[in-house]
């Protein structure tokens, strides 16, 4: 049995009268229950079960209570049955008020006045809660006590998927190994059963076979979850590795980590990675490998939106901010990303607003520090300057990456990558395809000090003007976007030598140190006498 589950039969063999639980699963947790009071190894002393719902009244397995939909009937009942029981309410919440009304006094006072009688009495009743909705009257808080009742873990729902599979035999499994069936159901970790079940269910239907291409599948049903927060977002991104380009050290990085939560990683006793810091120049390719990551590892990636978290009604954006958290750990495995975390992290450096981002910069940090569920957070950052230092000390995230000004190499990649994507017709590019190589090469060498937002844009330009011309493309037309570009390293000479300053003895440089050596810089300018090119940010770590 689960370790959280553990508890509850102590709860009931303790006499606790009323016990919470709040969970949208009323058919798994009644079985729980069921199973755990007609056992004496759990419970010592054998209990009847009631079930009751406003619309049916109590029941007692096949056999109804008659006039007994009532609420305060049904208190009567139980306050005058003379066998061990346990009664189970369904939606009781309805009864205990919300923000619109108050909790209905006579079934509150009722509950108070039924107290004595379910802790002292000579028959051993107990009665337990079951909603989707966390309703406490204040004056009830003292003598309810609340049941997290957890999803259905790994096994549970491989258990499920295995009974499905024997059930349906029309299936075609036959190319769906142990590791495939592993991490279908991990990607399932966070729904409920029956919503795990749908997703099965939903994938071998789709074309009569289950298979790891599934995946998807079962991930499309997960981020149902996920819209429904409005504080976090699905990112839905085909990119993969062979998009980023240059970045060899964090993508090596990244690379080595991937199915880290997998079984056969228990085998070498590997730590699941906590997360990774990515800071440096804008537009260089730091959003881009987090998007990049949902593919290279398979796992569902969610954005989260601090600014959201944010709300009016006092005490709501540190609600906001755990449940934002408690929603990734139900879908996780999963890659949290942080865009630009040092502008919704702004208030905890001294900003006047009561102390709330502050609270919610200490939640957060406190969730990084202790969480165990399989969730990856990579933060991205600008204005490594706005960083509080709590944020970047060891045991928040793995490994500190810094994102330069692209080398040649990484400049012939960026080029690569974005005119393979482009030039896709024959007739335009037919200038240009012969000779590749030496296009992507020479135009390498004129984008010197380029970011790769700006390589991206002097190919679009290119494309652009070939487009309003009606002919194909030339390479004169590189040549003139080139020249209308003032890059980055020019326009910011100042900040970028003050992040690479910050850069050298914090974080890791996330372009590799042979790329970095084959690196002959022409200069673009100066900053006090120092070249923006020939000093670059970062340690030089292979990893």
């Amino acid at each position: 049995m689960d370790s959280k589950l553990q508890k509850f039969p102590n709860l009931l063999r303790a006499r606790f009268p009323y016990v919470y639980i709040s969970t949208y699963e009323e058919d798994r947790v009644t079985k729980f229950i069921k199973d755990i009071v007609t056992d004496e190894k759990q419970i010592k002393y054998p209990r009847e079960v009631f079930t009751w719902t406003q619309a049916s009244g109590l029941k007692c397995g096949n056999k109804e209570i008659p006039d007994t939909t009532c609420p305060n009937k049904l208190i009567k009942y139980i306050e005058k049955h003379d066998k061990d029981s346990v009664f189970i309410l369904y939606d009781f919440h309805v009864y205990f008020g919300n923000k619109q009304r108050s909790a209905d006094p006579q079934i509150v006072r009722s509950l108070r006045d039924l107290l004595p009688t379910l802790k002292t009495g000579s028959v051993r009743k107990n009665v337990i809660f079951i909603s989707p909705d966390l309703v406490i009257p204040d004056t009830l808080q003292k003598d309810i006590v609340i049941f997290d009742f957890p999803l259905p873990n790994l096994e549970e729902i491989k258990e499920r998927l295995n009974k499905m599979i024997t059930t349906n035999k029309s299936i075609n499994t036959s190319t769906l190994t142990e590791d495939d069936k592993d991490k279908l159901c991990k990607a399932a970790l966070g729904l409920t059963m029956q919503e795990a079940e749908n997703a099965f269910a939903l994938a071998m239907v789709n074309d009569g076979k289950l298979e790891r291409a599934d995946l998807g599948t079962i991930l499309d049903e997960k981020m149902q979850v996920i819209r429904k927060t409005g504080m976090l977002e699905y990112v839905q991104s085909d990119l993969g590795i062979d998009d980023i380009g240059g970045l060899d050290n964090l993508k090596k990085w990244l690379l080595k980590r991937n199915n880290s939560w997998s079984e056969r990683a228990k085998k070498y006793c590997i730590p699941s990675p906590k997360g990774v810091l990515v800071t440096g120049i804008p537009g260089c390719g730091k959003s881009l490998t987090a998007k990049a990551m949902s593919t290279i590892w398979q796992l569902p990636l969610l954005r989260l939106d601090i600014g959201k978290i944010f709300s009016g009604i006092v005490g709501s954006s540190e609600e906001n901010m755990r449940k934002a958290i408690k929603t990734v750990e139900a879908v996780a495995p999963a890659i949290l990303w942080v865009d630009e975390v040092e502008k919704g992290l702004n208030g905890a450096m001294g900003a006047n607003d009561s102390g709330v981002s502050s609270r919610i910069f200490g939640t957060f940090l406190t969730w990084m520090q202790e969480k165990t569920a399989p969730v990856f957070v990579i933060a991205t950052a600008n204005n490594i300057d706005r960083l509080p230092p709590e944020l970047l000390r060891k045991g928040r995230f793995d490994e500190i990456f810094f994102v330069d000004l692209p080398t040649l190499n990484e400049r012939k990649e960026i080029f690569k990558v974005h005119l393979t994507k482009r030039l896709k017709d024959k007739e335009v590019s037919a200038e240009i395809l012969p000779v590749l190589p030496k296009v992507i090469s020479q135009l390498a060498k004129m984008t010197e000090g380029f970011i790769g937002s700006e390589i991206e844009q002097v190919v679009i330009s290119a494309l652009c003007d070939a487009f309003f011309g009606n002919r194909v493309l030339k390479f004169s037309d590189f040549e003139k976007a080139i020249e209308n570009t003032v890059p980055l390293s020019q326009t910011q000479k100042e900040q970028i030598l003050a992040i690479r300053e910050w850069a050298n003895v914090r974080a890791v440089c996330a372009s590799s140190k042979e790329n970095i050596e084959k690196y002959t810089p022409q200069t673009t300018g100066t900053v006090a006498g120092q070249d923006i090119n020939a000093s670059r940010g970062g340690r030089r770590l292979d990893v």
